[in-house]
């Protein structure tokens, strides 16, 4: 496996996993119209450029040993993350993996890299935001030591829809 932060120059490839992960996840479950709506205004490359020259976020993508993306991570610090009620922080804002790499530990091995960067940064917690209807995420996060301490709204398209705000102290 093969681990690589970001750069501008890699935000076509960043488009490519971000809409295939994330379509992937949800398609089935939401309105087309909706769906492609966000898909254009959260991954077009003018914005995933934005994002990455932030730096209080960071971008990574997992690779597998024939050099095919398994999954990607988004991790944010300070003014960047997405809710302002979590100081001294980490925030896993995306964390997506390939339907066909599921179940086979990369999701842990993903949490282990927040994890380090969360201490090298001297952050006291991490905290992300997920799909009220997502179970098997939501019992991941629980397994992995997360609890619930909220919830915001996510606007996929025009659909307002509810995350759950789950939160673990290191």
């Amino acid at each position: 496996m093969k681990i690589k932060q970001l750069t501008i120059s890699d935000a076509q490839e960043l488009q490519e996993i971000s809409i295939e992960t994330f379509t992937n996840t949800y398609g089935s479950q939401s309105d087309m119209n909706d769906l492609n709506q966000y898909l254009k205004e959260s991954y077009s490359i003018k914005k995933l450029k934005k994002e990455i020259e932030n730096t209080n976020s960071s971008f990574y993508i997992f690779y597998d040993d024939n050099n095919e993306k398994m999954a990607y991570l988004k991790l944010n610090i300070d003014s960047a993350q997405s809710e302002d009620d979590f100081e001294n922080a980490l925030e896993i804002e995306r964390i997506y993996i390939q339907k066909q790499h599921q179940k086979k530990g990369l999701g842990r091995q993903m949490f282990s890299l927040a994890i380090k960067k969360a201490y090298e940064l001297n952050k006291k917690q991490i905290w992300l935001g997920v799909w009220e209807y997502n179970e098997n995420a939501k019992l991941f996060y629980k397994h992995l030591g997360f609890h619930a301490v909220g919830e915001h709204t996510f606007n996929l398209g025009n659909d307002a829809q509810t995350d759950l705000l789950m939160s673990k102290k290191i």
